[in-house]
C-alpha cells in the first residue's frame, strides 16, 4: 500500500492548514482509495501555529481575552497547552499579529506585544508548564518584546522614574530596565524563529520588517534607533548582548527581548515543529509527502516549512516531496535546487 503524508501551511487568508490537509486527503480517498494517508498540519512559528500542533498533537486549546496589538484594544487569543509533555504553546500572532489590526490602525511607533506577554503570565499561572514554546511570526509590533515583558513584571522607566508602556515609539526614553521582584526566571523558553536577521542595522528588525507594518522611511529610522537604544540598555543593566544575535530582529525584536527578559533560546520553528508532530517517524516508511502553502517562492526554500520538510525528507526517508500552492514565484534554478519532485500551482 502507498504511503502518502499530507502536511500543509496554512494558506494566509484563504484556508488554515488543517483544512488544506482535510481538503487534499478527501481527494485523495476518492482518487486512491487504498492510499495509506497520514494528515500532519505544518506551520513555522507563526500565525496558524497552535492549531497546526493541536491537530498533530492532540493538545487542547485555553482561550483567553487579552490586549490586542494596540494598549486598548482586546482580543480573543489564547495558549495551547499539551498535557503529555507539560507544554504551553503560546502564537504572538494571536495576541500581537498583524492580522488582527486594519489597514488604517497599523503604526508600530503604537503596537505591543503585551498580550503575547500576558498569554505567557496565564499559562504559567493555570499550567505551571515545564516548558513554553513561543510562536513569533506574523506580529504587528516593534517594540522589542518590552510590551510582553511588562506583563511579566518588568519594569521600564525612564529619566523621571516614570513608567513607560511597552510600544516601539518609546524605546528611546527607557533609562533603567528593572527586573521583577523575587524569583522572575520563567520555565525554559524557546522561541519559534526562522529569520536570522540582527536587532538593529540594515537588515534589522525596522528597517527589514516594520515598512509592511506601516511605518514610513521616517519611523523606520526611528524604531532603529530606539531599539539600538533598548540593546545598550540591556546590555548595561541586564549584561545580555542581543544586538547582533541571529534572529534578534524578528518579530520587531522579540527574538532579542526574549533572549532578555525570558531568558529564551532561539530555535527553528519549522525543525520543532516537524520533531514535535512526530512527522519525522512517519517519514520512515512514506512514498510522498504532500505540501504547499499560498505562495511558493524564494524564501519558501529557505527556512519555512517546504523547505524544512524537503531537508527532513532527505534526512530520514526515500519519500519524494510535491507541492501544491496558490501561485509559484520560482526562477528555472530555484526550481532545479528545490528538491521537490513535483510543483504544482491551483
Amino acid at each position: 500500500m502507498r504511503k502518502v503524508i499530507i502536511a500543509f501551511d496554512s494558506f494566509k487568508g484563504t484556508i488554515t492548514a488543517r483544512r488544506a490537509c482535510e481538503l487534499a486527503a478527501e481527494t485523495l480517498r476518492e482518487s486512491a482509495p487504498d492510499t495509506d494517508i497520514v494528515i500532519k498540519p505544518m506551520a513555522d512559528g507563526g500565525e496558524g501555529t497552535a492549531d497546526a500542533m493541536i491537530a498533530a498533537r492532540s493538545g487542547t486549546w485555553i482561550p483567553h481575552r487579552v490586549t490586542g496589538p494596540l494598549a486598548d484594544m482586546d482580543v480573543d487569543a489564547g495558549y495551547a497547552w499539551f498535557e503529555d509533555s507539560r507544554t504551553a504553546l503560546v502564537e504572538l500572532a494571536s495576541a500581537s499579529g498583524i492580522t488582527l489590526l486594519k489597514a488604517g490602525q497599523l503604526n508600530p511607533m503604537n503596537t505591543t506585544t503585551r498580550g503575547t506577554g500576558e498569554l505567557i503570565a496565564r499559562a504559567i499561572a493555570e499550567k505551571q508548564p515545564e516548558n513554553i514554546l513561543l510562536g513569533i511570526g506574523g506580529s504587528a509590533t516593534t517594540d522589542g518584546g518590552t510590551g510582553a515583558a511588562t506583563a511579566l513584571g518588568w519594569r521600564f522607566v525612564d529619566r523621571e522614574g516614570r513608567e513607560i508602556e511597552g510600544r516601539g515609539g518609546v524605546l528611546a526614553d527607557i533609562d533603567r530596565i528593572i527586573p521583577p521582584p523575587g524569583d522572575h526566571m520563567l520555565p525554559p523558553v524557546e522561541v519559534l524563529c526562522d529569520v536570522t536577521n540582527p536587532l538593529t542595522g540594515p537588515n534589522g528588525a525596522a528597517h527589514v520588517y516594520s515598512p509592511q507594518k506601516g511605518a514610513s522611511p521616517e519611523v523606520v529610522a526611528q524604531l532603529d534607533r530606539g531599539l539600538e537604544h533598548l540593546a545598550a540598555c540591556i546590555q548595561r543593566d541586564l549584561n545580555r548582548a542581543v544586538r547582533d544575535v541571529p534572529g534578534a530582529g524578528a518579530a520587531g525584536g522579540m527574538g532579542a527581548g526574549a533572549l532578555a527578559f525570558f531568558n529564551a533560546a532561539l530555535v527553528s520553528g519549522i525543525d520543532t515543529v516537524i520533531a514535535i508532530s512526530g512527522l519525522t517517524d512517519e517519514m520512515m516508511d512514506a512514498d510522498w509527502i504532500l505540501t504547499g502553502e499560498g505562495r511558493l517562492d524564494g524564501p519558501s526554500l529557505q527556512g519555512k516549512v517546504i523547505s524544512g520538510i524537503v531537508n527532513a525528507a532527505r534526512r530520514h526517508s526515500q519519500a519524494k516531496t510535491a507541492v501544491i500552492a496558490g501561485s509559484v514565484q520560482l526562477s528555472a534554478e530555484e526550481r532545479s535546487r528545490s528538491g521537490l519532485a513535483a510543483i504544482y500551482a491551483t
